[in-house]
């Protein structure tokens, strides 16, 4: 692999995780640029893909697969930290509770491996690809000195390795292809509004998205694995 590529023209971009803030501003920053032939959407809401069903990951994988377009793009842009079922970080281990570790880790960690498994298959042999999964900074074990948010901590960090031994393996018979996961700061999306801390302004999604992009477009080879943050710098285990 060269210390850097470009993707080349005419490729597929794919965005998993639509619907949310910074994955309806990566589909609309990718189909503004130039760099792609095509770029594909999908959500739950609108196409039926369920992280927590790997039979409509398949299905997806499938159809994108039929339109012979190399795909060179794939982002996981989706993440669960709290929801309307009782879902919330936790604060103490006293809080902690197998059925909502149990659903961190699904949307987390093995929905986005498991599209891992059906799309790296489909990536070019040859030519810059790239599968990247949005992380979070807090996924970080060397980083950790505040504690809490057990299972959303504890998901990111094991996406982190599924993805980082997924680079490996995909390095093996695809040596221009890049495997990362991206933690993109704090984002003004549903997801993190409840939790924004003073002092930690809130980026616009479309800015994420921007700078997201730009650390794609600027991957070097030994980033290969790494979760790296939104100015491309890697961030500890």
């Amino acid at each position: 692999m060269t210390d850097l590529k470009s993707f080349p023209v005419g490729g597929l971009a794919v965005v998993i995780g639509a619907n949310g803030g910074i994955g309806r501003a990566l589909v609309q920053a990718l189909s503004d640029g130039n760099q792609f032939g095509a770029v594909l959407g999908f959500s739950r809401r609108a196409d039926g893909l369920d992280l927590t069903d790997e039979a409509s990951i398949a299905k997806v994988a499938h159809r994108v697969h039929q339109g012979n377009i190399p795909i060179r793009l794939v982002i996981v842009a989706t993440g669960l930290l709290h929801d309307d079922e009782g879902l919330q970080p936790e604060k103490s281990w006293r809080q902690l509770d197998a059925d909502r570790l149990a659903r961190n880790f699904a949307v987390n960690a093995t929905g986005p491996a498991l599209v891992a498994k059906h799309f790296l298959p489909l990536l070019p042999r040859e030519g810059k690809a790239v599968f990247a999964a949005i992380s979070a900074k807090v996924g970080s074990i060397g980083d950790n000195r505040l504690g809490g948010w057990y299972g959303y901590r504890a998901a990111k960090a094991a996406l982190n390795q599924l993805i980082h031994t997924a680079a490996i393996e995909l390095q093996r018979n695809r040596p221009d292809a890049f495997g990362v996961t991206l933690h993109p700061g704090t984002v003004a999306t549903p997801l993190s509004a409840p939790f924004t801390a003073s002092g930690h302004d809130p980026v616009t999604a479309e800015f994420a998205a921007a700078r997201l992009l730009g650390v794609i477009d600027n991957l070097r080879a030994a980033d290969n694995g790494r979760m790296l943050d939104h100015t491309g710098q890697p961030l500890p285990w």
